[in-house]
């Protein structure tokens, strides 16, 4: 399969450096950079994003992650891999991810939890490491990008 055309963030100008400074900035929040790649491997196994779900894990792997880990993320309610401060971080990511899944997208019970694991700057270097991989996944899928091979 061919991608439908060339990468959106590739032609319009501007718009790769911008997708790249936001990652840059959201690394540099204070989260562990194999959480944030957790929540981005998440989000795009609900986005069905190829590209992602084909990169994430490669690069989780050589940061030292478990492939025992990686298996069980799509699953992570019901194993005990996960830490708590994981556990919340990955519900946080479903809910924002699905926003229009339900009435109220983001309960108060998921916004609490992240909170007691989570600072207002670690909160927000989440909602923008969900956001950031849902755009991409958006564009990747939209234009039918093709895994291992980017254009």
């Amino acid at each position: 399969m061919n991608p439908r055309m060339q990468h959106p963030a590739a032609l319009v100008p501007g718009a790769l450096d911008a997708l790249y400074a936001l990652g840059v900035a959201t690394r540099n929040c204070g989260l562990p950079p194999r959480l944030i790649g957790l929540v981005q491997l998440r989000a795009s196994q609900i986005n069905g994003c190829v590209v992602t779900m084909d990169s994430h894990p490669k690069l989780l792997q050589a940061s030292g992650e478990a492939q025992e880990r990686l298996d069980a993320v799509a699953g992570w309610r019901s194993t005990g891999l996960f830490t708590p401060a994981e556990r919340s971080a990955l519900a946080l990511t479903e809910a924002v991810t699905r926003l229009a899944d339900t009435d109220d997208p983001v309960p108060d019970e998921i916004w609490a939890e992240a909170t007691r694991h989570y600072d207002q700057v670690n909160l927000a270097g989440l909602l923008l490491a969900i956001s950031t991989i849902t755009l991409w996944n958006q564009l990747n899928v939209a234009t039918r990008q093709v895994a291992g091979v980017w254009e």
